[in-house]
């Protein structure tokens, strides 16, 4: 079991929140939130999406480029604070 770590963006955009994800942004890995906080909930879920989705169709994940995704070969734990 692998572990996939990818960057996520959360920026202002005028009254509100853009996030995604550019690793996945081909596969639609963006949304928006009107707080910082729920622009990165709702990025989380989309990303969990997009990745049930690819693995559900023998699509492999990506793991480059390396600024925006990190792989690792062992089960790991994330925690953004």
């Amino acid at each position: 079991m692998k572990t996939y770590a990818f960057r996520v963006v959360v920026e202002p955009d005028d009254d509100r929140w853009h996030a995604y994800c550019p690793a996945l942004e081909r596969y639609g890995a963006s949304t928006w939130g009107n707080t910082k906080e729920e622009a990165f909930k709702h990025i989380q879920e989309v990303v969990q999406m997009i990745v049930e989705e690819l693995i559900e169709d023998g699509i492999p994940l990506p793991e480059e480029p390396k600024e925006e995704v990190e792989v690792f070969p062992e089960s790991r734990i994330a925690v953004t604070i």
